[in-house]
């Protein structure tokens, strides 16, 4: 079986996390690489949280280092509120032995895309500054990538930091409007889906069970995601939101799609929001509207499951893929 390749750019984070650990237990994913990027945390942060990431899971990778800050507007304070201090909900800052890549996120995205033209896909869970920046020195990369799928956006339902707009998009919403423009198909999974997928507390003791490293870790820091959810939705639970970005990779019939251009607002009140708008001269985003909850916790749950397993597999085979 052919695997698919994916990069992972992120900002780990607790959803983060979520989504890298079930990426590395798929059999069907390589994880070329893991780009960094601020948002949750900052970018030293993320950095570092990516390393301890590929390290628990003896997942060996590239992990190139990204922007600090967006490309126009002042950066908004970090989601410690949403993620903890270090990015880990209450644990402590993590210390991994690796070090990031030489070259910077873009021209490691350019890089790796070119030289595996057609096969990677782009998977950007946290702010698309470095998505943008890739695209303003090499315009060509769209010829060179296999697709792209992002958690971000809110298509036709409010946002979820403001009335309008999604945590990821506002953030840097004039890297996420070059994205939307670009001469290729973006896979948004936004708001519209997201906000329907959930677990909880009793399916993190279920991974932490059947995962006892790996699962416990991703069940120790649920739980301070949980209680901000549980201010959100008067109920203890999580949203998977960066884990349906990896799922619509592999398995895009678990979700329903509009197919419309996007364009980001950039400036006043409704900064950050994500307009479709069909009379646009850009390529069609692909905007899930509709998901099949019960088939992508489940997805999710399963692989989640298979981390310590994998982990010693690969161990096993001396840290092959």
């Amino acid at each position: 079986m052919k695997k698919q390749k994916i990069i992972i750019d992120t900002d780990p984070g607790i959803d983060d996390a979520m989504a890298i650990h079930m990426a590395f237990a798929d059999p069907r994913i390589e994880v070329v690489g893991l780009t960094t990027i601020f948002g949750n945390v900052n970018v030293e942060q993320a950095t570092r949280n990516a390393l301890f990431l590929s390290e628990q899971a003896a997942y060996p990778l590239d992990v190139a280092k990204g922007a600090s800050k967006p490309l126009v507007q002042t950066p908004n304070e970090p989601s410690y509120y949403v993620h903890g201090d270090e990015g880990f909900g209450d644990l402590p800052a993590q210390n991994p032995k690796g070090t990031a890549h030489a070259l910077d996120a873009a021209d490691y995205i350019i890089e790796t895309c070119r030289a595996h033209s057609g096969e990677i896909s782009l998977c950007p869970v946290g702010p698309l500054t470095n998505i943008a920046i890739a695209l303003q020195r090499d315009p060509d990369l769209v010829n060179h990538v296999k697709s792209v799928a992002i958690m971000g956006g809110a298509g036709f339902v409010p946002g979820n930091v403001t009335d309008y707009a999604e945590a990821n998009i506002w953030n840097d919403p004039h890297a996420a409007d070059i994205v939307f423009g670009a001469p290729w198909e973006v896979v948004m999974i936004g708001l519209d889906v997201t906000t329907q997928v959930m677990c909880y507390p009793q399916d993190y003791q279920s991974i932490a069970d059947e995962s006892g490293s790996i699962g416990s870790f991703i069940n120790d820091i649920s739980q301070f995601y949980a209680r901000f959810y549980a201010s959100v939705y008067e109920e203890v639970l999580c949203v998977l939101h960066d884990p349906c970005a990896i799922i619509a990779l592999t398995d895009p019939d678990l979700f329903e799609y509009r197919y419309v251009p996007v364009r980001v607002i950039c400036e006043g009140p409704a900064i950050g929001q994500t307009v479709p708008d069909a009379q646009l001269a850009r390529t069609n985003a692909k905007i899930a509207i509709g998901v099949d909850v019960e088939k992508v916790k489940a997805h999710y749950l399963s692989l989640s499951k298979m981390g310590d397993a994998c982990h010693a597999k690969r161990q096993g085979q001396g840290a092959d893929k």
